[in-house]
């Protein structure tokens, strides 16, 4: 029964965590030296630039992502490891608690925060790996629950699917409206992220993407403790 509510409503949660991702890959790519901490592909590419010298990226900023998020997802699939039968979502609660403390202390991290990369400080360098950390917590926990079209941090897959399977396909295109979601999920918080960087700071950003996980955790962990007492 608990798995049935919360299986039920991880869509709408997973749409906010997408939205969180747009936030923080806004601070990171605006405010971090280009570079990516949610969007591993994007960083990838990123430090294959890098590597080549390409002007204005640096291979120890996106170094500092891949190690921090690999370090994450190290995280979060032991907290997922433990689950068995029916408490995958269980675990799963544990694993965004983590992400949510985690991006706290990042947006604690960014008070004062004067966005100079031209050479790596203690803070900037934090400022990556906190959120990076999150992300990598996060993106294990997602990758078992396995919900079709959500996973959180990437929409190659799902623009993919949004095309593929339309009409226009022959297809019928069963999830679109989640797909869409997804992708405006995504857009809402990078533009979103955007304009408060802009407008406050980047520590507001991380304090509002902190915020917005913890909601999203708190709904699935109501979502959970309201069918064990049913």
């Amino acid at each position: 029964m608990a798995n049935n509510q919360a299986e039920t409503i991880a869509p709408y949660v997973f749409l906010g965590m997408t939205v969180v991702t747009g936030l923080v890959d806004a601070v990171s790519f605006l405010s971090l030296g280009r570079v990516f901490t949610a969007n591993m592909t994007g960083n990838i590419v990123f430090l294959g630039f890098a590597t080549a010298r390409v002007p204005g990226l640096s291979i120890t900023l996106s170094l500092t992502a891949l190690a921090s998020f690999l370090t994450g997802a190290l995280l979060g699939g032991r907290i997922m490891a433990r689950a068995s039968g029916d408490s995958h979502f269980r675990f799963a609660v544990r694993a965004f608690r983590l992400e949510v403390v985690v991006l706290t202390a990042a947006a604690l991290c960014g008070f004062g925060y004067k966005g100079d990369v031209l050479e790596p400080s203690v803070q900037l360098l934090a400022l990556i790996a906190l959120t990076a950390l999150a992300m990598g917590t996060r993106n294990a926990a997602v990758r078992k629950l396995a919900i079709p079209d959500l996973t959180t941090t990437v929409l190659t897959l799902t623009l993919t699917g949004i095309a593929a399977d339309s009409s226009l396909a022959r297809g019928n295109n069963v999830r679109l409206a989640r797909r869409i979601g997804a992708v405006l999920a995504m857009f809402s918080g990078a533009a979103l992220g955007a304009v408060v960087i802009r407008d406050y700071s980047i520590a507001a950003a991380l304090g509002l993407a902190a915020a917005v996980s913890a909601l999203c955790n708190a709904a699935l962990y109501w979502s959970l403790r309201t069918a064990d007492g049913s």
